[in-house]
Order: C-alpha cells, then sequence, then structure tokens
C-alpha cells in the first residue's frame, strides 16, 4: 500500500481532495484501552490489545520509520504491533515532571528534523494528545476526553514548513 493509499484510507478523502505527500507524515494516538490491572501503569485491557493490532494493520504498508511512545506499559504496548510490522523498534521517549511543560515542542522539533519522505507514528495520553498535535502544526487541536481510544491525527509536515490535519477515527 502506497502513503498515497494509506492516506486516502485514514482521511476518508477522495484521490483528488489529498495529492501525494513529500514533507513528513506524523499519525498521532492516544494509547488503546487500558487494564485496570495496575493503577500507576496499567497495560492494554482486552479491546485495547484489539485496538491495537487494528492500528497495525490500519498502518501496515506506510513504511513506518519511527515509532515512539512514552514509558508507560499502555503506550508501548498500543506501538508495538505497528512497529513490529514494520520492522522497527518502538523508542521511548520518557516524560515527567521535568520535562511535562515542553514535552510536545522537543518532540515536534526532534520530528521536523526529520528527513522529507519519513513517516513516524507517535502515541501519547488524553491530556498530551491534543498538545503534540497543536506543537507539530500550529493549529489548535480538540480535547481529548478520557474516554476516547479511536481518535488518529495525521499531521502532514510539508517541506516549506507548513503543516496540514486530517482527523479521523479508527
Amino acid at each position: 500500500m502506497s502513503l498515497l493509499t494509506l492516506l486516502l484510507s485514514l482521511s476518508l478523502a477522495s484521490p483528488a481532495a489529498l495529492p501525494a505527500h513529500e514533507g513528513i507524515v506524523v499519525v498521532v494516538v492516544r494509547h488503546a484501552e487500558k487494564d485496570d490491572d495496575d493503577k500507576l501503569d496499567p497495560s492494554l485491557a482486552g479491546d485495547g490489545e484489539v485496538r491495537a493490532q487494528a492500528l497495525a494493520t490500519t498502518l501496515a504498508g506506510a513504511g513506518l520509520d519511527r515509532a515512539i511512545a512514552t514509558q508507560f506499559r499502555r503506550t508501548r504496548q498500543t506501538a508495538e504491533p505497528a512497529a513490529a510490522a514494520a520492522g522497527i523498534d518502538v523508542e521511548v521517549r520518557e516524560i515527567n515532571a521535568g520535562n511535562a511543560a515542553s514535552y510536545a515542542t522537543d518532540l515536534a522539533a526532534d520530528l521536523r528534523a526529520m528527513p522529507p519522505g519519513s513517516t513516524v507514528l507517535v502515541v501519547g495520553h488524553s491530556n498530551t494528545v491534543p498538545g503534540i498535535v497543536q506543537a507539530l502544526s500550529g493549529q489548535a487541536a480538540e480535547a481529548m476526553p478520557e474516554t476516547e481510544y479511536d481518535r488518529y491525527t495525521l499531521v502532514l509536515l510539508d517541506t516549506d514548513g507548513g503543516a496540514r490535519v486530517i482527523t479521523s477515527r479508527y
């Protein structure tokens, strides 16, 4: 599946509405449904495991170059099936009290420095995904309720420094 086909299927856009993208593609999602097995660092629930597999299926053939998650099990477990299918490891990018204020901005700078043609999966949390999307795109992102697990946002970083945002569900 080509990147254009992936983008079209993810965004439900018509072929005329979305041209081929030569910049950087960032797929930003919240971790899948979490279990109640650990108050501080829960793993994915059964529904979350199914959703992580659905994400991997959705991204099959996208040519992921990187998969980034926080240090928490639920984000890593959400990213792992897609990363494994792409033959890459999940990179852990820790978020903590010391870097929470600059996390999204620092991540966006790192991603913008990637070579054109790169595709990245970023798995965050309900309280970090909107900030990551905004830091990447410069556009306000809708808040994410604690009960929402199926939103993904494509941020298309253009080679001229601009960005386009496509939000949908999987």
